[in-house]
């Protein structure tokens, strides 16, 4: 399965670093764009200059892990849609251009179904999608949950609650079906 990740999927660290884990572990196949890595990157410079050298960082980490992720620019295909927000057809581009089954985002309003249905691709957020993940392979997500929450505590320096940790990423029922 092929998912374009929103760059509000990937801001989170969090929740980035447990997609990206989830996709080395072959449970889907991530695809994005320059600008989409770009637009995730211009949201970053306001947690601090830190934060934002760690995101050029990980961008170049994406790309050289991720190759295929990598889809270029379609602007013919952008021309032929309309979006609620003009801004987010470079997403439905990408999703279009690399043959992705899915788009993944919390921003639901901004990617109507018809639209999508149209062109056979659906709308996912990361909660349900990352849930139904691990309803197919709950070693693969436990594992990469385990190991996000173990990075979480050794750059904080102290203990975490994994469960607050899923939920501050908007994970509440994957954080459920973990605790569970």
């Amino acid at each position: 399965m092929r998912v374009t990740l929103d760059a509000c999927v990937i801001f989170p660290s969090v929740l980035r670093t447990i997609l990206l884990r989830a996709a080395r572990a072959g449970l889907y196949e991530p695809v994005w764009s320059d600008r989409i890595l770009e637009e995730w990157q211009r949201a970053i410079p306001r947690l601090g200059a830190q934060a934002a050298i760690e995101a050029a960082e990980d961008a170049a980490r994406m790309r050289r892990v991720f190759p295929r992720a990598m889809t270029a620019p379609h602007p013919e295909i952008e021309a032929r849609h309309i979006l609620p927000d003009p801004d987010d057809l470079h997403v439905l581009a990408t999703a279009i251009a690399s043959g992705s089954d899915a788009i993944l985002t919390f921003n639901a309003a901004d990617f109507p179904g018809h639209v999508l249905a149209a062109e056979g691709i659906t709308r996912r957020d990361p909660d349900g999608f990352l849930w139904e993940l691990h309803s197919r392979a709950p070693a693969a997500i436990a594992g990469a949950i385990h190991d996000t929450h173990q990075d979480a505590e050794r750059l904080a320096g102290q203990t975490l609650s994994l469960k607050a940790m899923l939920k501050r990423s908007r994970l509440n029922r994957l954080a459920k079906a973990i605790a569970a």
